[in-house]
């Protein structure tokens, strides 16, 4: 049970992270009078709902890059520049409800980590096929 305790966490520190964005939209549908299945309403409704989104898009990647590189590289290893992600988008998310052009520090941040996470399972995985 203890191999991957560190990566586990931000597993569902990520999740949550997520759960969180579908809470907001939820709440800026009530807010906005937006109801579902409509995705068209106020810019601020569609800032809220484009950060879910978008969100979803991005965890595809990041999980598989995580366990990957924590199969590869390390369980505290892949924890640590992991954590990027869900900091990443929590910044994105609260600068992207305030004006949209400011999202790029969060959003950077995640691509950051998520990169990191991919390029290293790369390089670990051809280093293993090369025997190195």
């Amino acid at each position: 049970m203890a191999a991957f305790v560190w990566t586990g966490l931000v597993t569902l520190l990520a999740l949550f992270v997520y759960f969180w964005t579908i809470g907001q939209v939820s709440r800026a549908r009530t807010r906005h009078g937006v109801e579902a299945p409509s995705v068209d309403g106020p810019p601020a409704f569609q800032r809220v709902l484009r950060v879910q989104v978008n969100t979803l898009e991005q965890i595809v990647l990041f999980l598989p890059g995580l366990w990957l590189f924590a199969n590869i590289w390390g369980d505290h290893q892949a924890a640590v520049i992991g954590l990027a992600w869900p900091i990443g988008r929590v910044l994105y998310a609260v600068t992207y409800y305030a004006d949209a052009k400011k999202r790029a520090a969060g959003f950077g941040l995640a691509l950051f980590g998520t990169s990191v996470l991919l390029v290293g399972s790369l390089i670990g995985l051809v280093r293993y096929l090369l025997g190195i």
